[in-house]
């Protein structure tokens, strides 16, 4: 992924996470002390700061908690993306994930969201079937 200014360059310890993305799988990460999932993926748990955590498959539902319609971005290549939808969704699991959704009609809060991925990067759209105003 190295060499695209959108894309994450993953290191030893993200390698994990965006080989399952590039098979259009969704990791979090999950406390074995407390029980609590997290994401960004970290090392440790940012609840109650354990080490012992592991990954785990999400179920890739969400809802979606706020956003923003971006209507202009001058760095490449989001300029020729524009506009697009930034947003923090709440994943079925609990945590939090900043995001894009993608193929947005109108959108309201709480709408249920489904993953997908783009060039193996976590994107999400409206659940099929979901209302979303």
């Amino acid at each position: 992924m190295a060499g695209r200014l959108d894309l994450p360059e993953p290191d030893a310890f993200t390698r994990t996470y965006w080989d399952a993305a590039a098979e259009g799988r969704l990791l979090i990460r999950r406390c074995r002390a407390c029980g609590r999932a997290h994401h960004y993926p970290r090392e440790f748990c940012p609840h109650c700061w354990s080490e012992d955590v592991s990954w785990e498959a999400a179920s890739g539902r969400a809802t979606l908690y706020t956003w923003s319609v971006v209507h202009r971005n001058d760095l490449p290549p989001f300029a020729e993306r524009t506009p697009y939808v930034a947003a923090v969704v709440d994943l079925a699991e609990g945590p939090r994930m900043m995001t894009e959704v993608v193929g947005a009609g109108e959108l309201s809060a709480g709408a249920e969201l489904e993953v997908v991925f783009r060039e193996g990067v976590p994107v999400f759209r409206v659940a099929r079937g979901a209302a979303t105003g």
